[in-house]
């Protein structure tokens, strides 16, 4: 069998798992850029991609590897006590360890040093995540308005309401608020986990978000520099 390797890795402001909306698409306002690898860093292979609002990112959850896999999983969403088969979920502890997500493509960048550059929308991976392969994304081949969502159907518009006193909004670039918001707004806690008076923390853009839930209301406490 010929050896998979990834062609680049994406840069985002995420610098661990936690925070990170569970989907793809769901914060549009999240940016990232996706760097080739130096034998990729070929212009002529992303000729025509420019021509596609949006594009598949087939990568490697790279921090679940190798630790195993099983029939059946817990997903978050449904409080981290049923059980789902592993294959009708998109758990990142898979017999293979590939996650599939559609993004919107922003822009290409022809970088002098680094070649073509993807600029990219609403990815939910983690800064440095190894990119296996792109393809475009055919809206008459690939969408399919008739499905069904199943049992994440139930959670299509869940969300909460933020309250990001200014003190604290102040402190994270303008470009980079309205993307925070959103992913706290996705609700980051293991659903399992409902205790109004706890802390939660997670890293972006170099800083340091911590919160609590309480009544569907994410309170952000603190934000400091990394």
């Amino acid at each position: 069998m010929r050896q998979v390797k990834p062609i680049g890795y994406i840069r985002t402001d995420f610098s661990t798992k936690f925070g990170i909306p569970r989907q793809s698409g769901l914060v549009k306002e999240l940016e990232g850029r996706i760097i080739f690898e130096p034998e990729f860093r070929i212009m002529e292979a992303v000729r025509g991609l420019e021509e596609f609002s949006h594009i598949w990112l087939i990568w490697e959850f790279s921090h679940s590897a190798g630790q195993g896999w099983s029939p059946t999983v817990r997903p978050p969403r449904l409080g981290g006590n049923k059980r789902m088969g592993v294959f009708a979920t998109r758990s990142p502890f898979r017999p293979n360890p590939i996650g599939l997500s559609c993004v919107e493509l922003k822009a290409i960048e022809a970088d002098p040093h680094l070649g073509p550059v993807l600029h990219v929308l609403g990815a939910d991976l983690m800064d440095h995540t190894p990119i296996l392969d792109i393809k475009p994304y055919i809206p008459h081949a690939d969408s399919c308005p008739e499905a069904e969502g199943g049992f994440s159907a139930a959670f299509r518009d869940y969300g909460l309401e933020v309250v990001f006193p200014e003190k604290w909004l102040g402190l994270i670039p303008a470009e980079k608020q309205a993307a925070l918001i959103g992913a706290l707004r996705q609700d980051p806690r293991p659903s399992y986990q409902n205790d109004p008076d706890r802390i939660y923390g997670f890293e972006f853009a170099g800083f340091e978000v911590r919160f609590r839930v309480a009544d569907l209301r994410l309170i952000v406490c603190e934000v400091a520099p990394v």
